[in-house]
């Protein structure tokens, strides 16, 4: 092998050994951001079960008016003796109809029962859009983090992507007006501030530079930019 031969090969292993620990590094810093969004995942479990058995906890206590209970003082029932027709024959006790008004009374408050239904409906339905919030808070905090030319070369990646199926450093170059070199360095500062993006190399050669996936399912190019302005 002459000394050419041996020099490409030097640096083809070289650059191996560099795209190798970028991907480590990649690893590294997906898998902190992912243990991050598993703790906050398990945190808002744990309180919405709690919720879920105060509410519970809740219904089963939830008093339900009897058909009679004489020891209920009248004021509490909303009914007044005197409105009441008393049986004269019987030692003033009262007919048929105090029950019938009781039981309608129970039939109303079980009326009442489906709102609180409604309500659980609610509290989920904040929750979730709590959890967006905060969702958008993080993405905000880590975008902000990003310097102008950082977020410009973000944005091309993204616009690229949705033009073509592969970005590589050269197509970014081209685009950017920048040396490759600086590209990856740019790259490589995006991913270390928390931002995903993917590097897949295609064939053992060319290298694709890519999006997540589940960011673009949470956010668009222009509502991270939005966010950013905030």
């Amino acid at each position: 092998m002459d000394e050419e031969s041996l020099k490409n090969a030097f640096q083809k292993v070289k650059g191996d050994i560099n795209f190798l620990n970028e991907e480590i590094l990649n690893l590294k810093i997906s898998l902190n951001s992912l243990l991050d969004s598993l703790r906050n995942v398990n945190h808002s479990y744990d309180r919405i079960l709690g919720e879920i058995s105060t509410i519970r906890q809740i219904i089963k206590t939830d008093p339900v008016s009897p058909t009679h209970n004489p020891t209920v003082p009248w004021e509490i029932r909303g009914l007044k003796p005197q409105n009441l027709p008393i049986s004269s024959g019987n030692e003033g006790v009262p007919t048929d109809r105090q029950t019938n008004q009781q039981t309608d009374n129970s039939t109303h408050i079980l009326a009442h029962k489906p709102p609180r239904s409604i309500e659980n409906n609610l509290k989920e339905a904040t929750e979730i859009l709590g959890s967006l919030d905060t969702l958008k808070k993080e993405i905000r905090l880590k975008f902000k983090h990003l310097t102008h030319q950082e977020m410009t070369v973000f944005s091309t990646i993204y616009q690229l992507e949705e033009q073509i199926q592969e970005v590589t450093y050269s197509i970014l170059s081209k685009h950017l007006r920048l040396s490759e070199s600086s590209v990856r360095d740019y790259v490589q500062k995006i991913v270390t501030k928390g931002i995903p993006l993917k590097k897949e190399k295609l064939n053992n050669k060319k290298i694709l530079i890519k999006i997540s996936p589940e960011l673009k399912q949470i956010a668009s190019l222009a509502t991270i930019i939005k966010l950013r302005e905030i």
